[in-house]
Protein backbone atom coordinates (compact mmCIF):
# COMPACT_ATOMS: atom_id res chain seq x y z
CA UNK A 1 0.00 0.00 0.00
CA UNK A 2 1.34 3.42 -0.94
CA UNK A 3 1.34 5.84 1.97
CA UNK A 4 0.93 9.62 1.87
CA UNK A 5 4.18 11.42 2.67
CA UNK A 6 4.20 15.13 3.52
CA UNK A 7 7.59 16.81 3.21
CA UNK A 8 8.32 19.51 5.78
CA UNK A 9 10.10 22.73 4.83
CA UNK A 10 13.38 23.67 6.54
CA UNK A 11 11.68 26.56 8.40
CA UNK A 12 8.18 27.64 9.34
CA UNK A 13 7.00 31.26 9.15
CA UNK A 14 4.28 30.91 11.80
CA UNK A 15 3.34 28.87 14.85
CA UNK A 16 0.15 28.68 16.92
CA UNK A 17 -1.30 26.46 19.62
CA UNK A 18 -4.57 24.55 19.84
CA UNK A 19 -6.07 22.65 22.75
CA UNK A 20 -7.67 19.28 21.99
CA UNK A 21 -11.24 19.44 23.29
CA UNK A 22 -13.56 16.60 24.23
CA UNK A 23 -15.57 17.39 21.08
CA UNK A 24 -12.44 16.78 18.97
CA UNK A 25 -12.30 13.10 19.91
CA UNK A 26 -13.58 10.25 17.76
CA UNK A 27 -14.97 6.89 18.84
CA UNK A 28 -11.39 5.67 19.37
CA UNK A 29 -10.94 8.27 22.11
CA UNK A 30 -8.30 10.31 20.27
CA UNK A 31 -8.21 13.36 18.00
CA UNK A 32 -10.42 12.67 14.99
CA UNK A 33 -9.45 13.41 11.41
CA UNK A 34 -12.39 15.79 10.96
CA UNK A 35 -11.43 17.79 14.04
CA UNK A 36 -7.80 17.92 12.91
CA UNK A 37 -8.90 19.47 9.60
CA UNK A 38 -10.77 22.14 11.57
CA UNK A 39 -7.68 22.87 13.66
CA UNK A 40 -5.60 23.16 10.47
CA UNK A 41 -8.15 25.52 8.93
CA UNK A 42 -7.96 27.75 12.01
CA UNK A 43 -4.14 27.68 11.96
CA UNK A 44 -4.15 28.59 8.25
CA UNK A 45 -6.48 31.55 8.91
CA UNK A 46 -4.21 32.78 11.72
CA UNK A 47 -1.17 32.34 9.47
CA UNK A 48 -2.76 34.41 6.68
CA UNK A 49 -3.75 37.12 9.16
CA UNK A 50 -0.19 37.23 10.51
CA UNK A 51 0.99 37.74 6.91
CA UNK A 52 -1.35 40.74 6.55
CA UNK A 53 -4.32 39.09 4.86
CA UNK A 54 -7.47 39.42 6.98
CA UNK A 55 -9.34 36.47 5.50
CA UNK A 56 -9.36 33.63 2.96
CA UNK A 57 -12.45 35.28 1.50
CA UNK A 58 -13.09 38.95 0.68
CA UNK A 59 -16.84 39.46 1.10
CA UNK A 60 -16.76 42.76 -0.83
CA UNK A 61 -15.18 41.42 -4.02
CA UNK A 62 -15.91 37.71 -3.54
CA UNK A 63 -12.27 37.01 -4.33
CA UNK A 64 -10.50 34.55 -2.15
CA UNK A 65 -8.74 31.25 -1.74
CA UNK A 66 -10.21 27.82 -2.28
CA UNK A 67 -8.74 24.59 -0.91
CA UNK A 68 -8.32 22.08 -3.72
CA UNK A 69 -6.63 19.21 -1.92
CA UNK A 70 -5.47 18.00 1.45
CA UNK A 71 -3.02 15.34 2.57
CA UNK A 72 -2.50 14.24 6.15
CA UNK A 73 0.19 11.95 7.47
CA UNK A 74 -0.67 10.80 10.99
CA UNK A 75 2.24 10.04 13.32
CA UNK A 76 0.83 9.75 16.87
CA UNK A 77 -2.42 10.12 18.76
CA UNK A 78 -3.54 13.27 20.55
CA UNK A 79 -6.01 13.24 23.44
CA UNK A 80 -8.34 15.60 25.28
CA UNK A 81 -6.35 18.28 27.06
CA UNK A 82 -3.27 17.97 24.87
CA UNK A 83 -1.86 21.33 23.82
CA UNK A 84 -0.84 21.05 20.19
CA UNK A 85 1.70 23.29 18.51
CA UNK A 86 0.92 23.83 14.83
CA UNK A 87 3.73 25.21 12.69
CA UNK A 88 2.65 26.65 9.34
CA UNK A 89 4.50 27.60 6.13
CA UNK A 90 3.52 28.54 2.59
CA UNK A 91 5.41 26.59 -0.06
CA UNK A 92 5.45 25.92 -3.80
CA UNK A 93 3.95 29.17 -5.12
CA UNK A 94 2.75 28.90 -8.70
CA UNK A 95 0.67 30.91 -11.18
CA UNK A 96 -2.63 30.33 -9.34
CA UNK A 97 -1.80 29.39 -5.78
CA UNK A 98 0.46 27.74 -3.27
CA UNK A 99 0.63 24.93 -0.73
CA UNK A 100 0.30 25.37 3.01
CA UNK A 101 2.28 22.86 5.06
CA UNK A 102 1.52 22.10 8.71
CA UNK A 103 3.57 20.34 11.36
CA UNK A 104 1.48 19.32 14.39
CA UNK A 105 3.26 18.23 17.54
CA UNK A 106 2.93 18.11 21.32
CA UNK A 107 5.58 17.95 24.02
CA UNK A 108 8.29 17.12 21.49
CA UNK A 109 6.23 14.33 19.91
CA UNK A 110 5.03 14.57 16.33
CA UNK A 111 1.26 14.14 15.90
CA UNK A 112 0.74 14.85 12.19
CA UNK A 113 2.06 16.45 9.03
CA UNK A 114 -0.36 17.96 6.55
CA UNK A 115 -0.54 19.94 3.33
CA UNK A 116 -3.39 21.86 1.77
CA UNK A 117 -3.35 23.12 -1.81
CA UNK A 118 -4.76 26.65 -2.04
CA UNK A 119 -5.79 28.41 -5.26
CA UNK A 120 -6.93 31.98 -5.88
CA UNK A 121 -10.60 31.87 -6.80
CA UNK A 122 -13.18 34.38 -7.97
CA UNK A 123 -16.46 33.39 -6.32
CA UNK A 124 -18.39 35.72 -8.70
CA UNK A 125 -17.29 33.96 -11.87
CA UNK A 126 -16.31 30.63 -10.27
CA UNK A 127 -12.95 30.74 -12.05
CA UNK A 128 -9.34 30.66 -10.97
CA UNK A 129 -7.45 33.94 -10.77
CA UNK A 130 -3.68 34.44 -10.91
CA UNK A 131 -1.91 34.58 -7.56
CA UNK A 132 -1.51 38.27 -6.61
CA UNK A 133 2.09 39.48 -6.40
CA UNK A 134 1.73 40.40 -2.72
CA UNK A 135 0.79 36.80 -1.90
CA UNK A 136 3.53 35.34 -4.09
CA UNK A 137 6.22 37.35 -2.30
CA UNK A 138 5.20 36.46 1.27
CA UNK A 139 7.77 34.74 3.50
CA UNK A 140 7.88 31.03 2.90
Amino acid sequence: MNRVKVALPDAFAFSTEALVRITDLNYGGHLGYDALLGLLHNARQQFLQAQGFPSEFNADTKLGLIMVDVAVEYKNEAFEGDLLQIDVAATAPNKYGFDVVYHVHKSGREVARAKTGMLCFDYNTHKLRPLPEDLATQPQ
